[in-house]
């Protein structure tokens, strides 16, 4: 794969003991070290034009001054010093650069992911919250439709753990982004309902399924194969971005799922399928993920996935939990996919 990177991200430092933290992509490419065919991209930041084509232009004016009074606490969460804003322009721009890479045909092993942070899903256009200052994934779908004559809808797909409430509340009364989210119940922020599904010109073009806590990986795969992919490629997208969080790992301290790290890579073929079967563009963007081993090994599976490694998958035996189930049926009775 192609990474995207630039150093400016690890100047937001919120403090050793703050779970987003700059060792976070420092442990991601020590493990990508270990790689065959890794190749990184020195992106460069997002303007705040950027910022302001899906923030509100007064908190645009607001986090910015914040950060260059010297920042502080935001909310008890969410903290930012000094570099805080160029970091989070920086994490944008690489998320704008994942966009273009893919939409500019790259694919296989050039298949572009950028490691940028600040993340961005908890963002929402008016608001930092939940470690978030600019909505990375949005800024690059907004970024894709102003710039691409072609490109008229774009699918986002959020694995990671907690509900991207700030995606979807930017696109939630859109027809144009088809928001996705598999995140655990009931976890922070506590938004991402089964009934949230859109409203006005967006109303069917929310997706969430809500999963209990101790989901793995054939429940995951589950909900993937029989609601979401049928979802997006009716959607029939353009370009699809994977809000790629890894802290839905049996192993991360700040979730109680069980999704293995061969898990992930088995993700990552069902996605890899799903945009060819589009014929959209792919491109990953890095959120969560709160073990610095564990995040690594995510991070590293994906790139394998695309260097040509086929993880196994889930036992051909194995079935998801009945609560699972249920959350698929209605899933697949609200968004018109019929019973299967």
């Amino acid at each position: 794969m192609k990474f995207g990177v630039n150093d400016v991200c690890l100047e937001h430092d919120p403090g050793e003991r703050h779970p987003e933290n700059p060792d976070r992509i420092r442990a991601i490419k020590r493990g990508l070290q270990k790689r065959h065919g890794v190749e990184y991209v020195t992106g460069d930041p997002a303007s705040e034009d950027d910022a302001r084509a899906v923030h509100e232009d007064e908190y645009v004016a607001e986090i910015r001054d914040f950060c260059a009074d010297g920042g502080g606490s935001w909310d008890p969460d969410t903290v930012a010093v000094e570099a805080t804003w160029r970091a989070a322009l920086a994490s944008a721009g690489l998320s704008m650069w994942a966009a273009d890479a893919a939409l500019d045909g790259a694919d296989g092993r050039s298949t572009p992911f950028a490691l940028g942070r600040p993340p961005g899903h908890h963002a929402v256009a008016d608001d930092a919250m939940g470690f978030c200052f600019v909505n990375n994934a949005a800024v690059a779908s907004q970024h894709a439709l102003d710039s691409y004559d072609a490109v008229e809808r774009v699918a986002i797909f959020d694995w990671d753990v907690h509900h991207g409430n700030g995606t979807q509340d930017i696109f939630y009364e859109r027809g144009d982004v088809f928001y996705a989210s598999i995140h655990e119940a009931g976890l922070y922020p506590g938004t991402g309902d089964i009934e949230e599904v859109g409203e006005g010109d967006g109303e069917g073009s929310t997706l969430n399924a809500p999963l209990p806590a101790g989901a793995g990986d054939v429940d995951y795969c589950h909900v993937l194969d029989d609601v979401l992919s049928p979802a997006i490629e009716a959607f029939d997208p353009d370009l699809l971005l994977v809000s790629a969080g890894f802290d839905a790992h049996r192993h991360d301290p700040i979730s109680r799922m069980h999704v293995s790290t061969d898990g992930y890579g088995t993700l990552t073929t069902r996605v890899r399928d799903l945009a060819a079967a589009c014929d959209a563009g792919l491109g990953f963007v890095l959120e969560g993920g709160y073990s610095l081993d564990t995040l690594s090994e995510g991070v590293g599976m994906v790139h394998e996935v695309f260097d040509g490694f086929e993880p196994e998958g889930p036992d051909e035996d194995a079935e998801p939990s009945e609560d699972v189930r249920e959350v698929v049926a209605e899933l697949r009775d609200r968004h018109g996919l019929g019973s299967k």
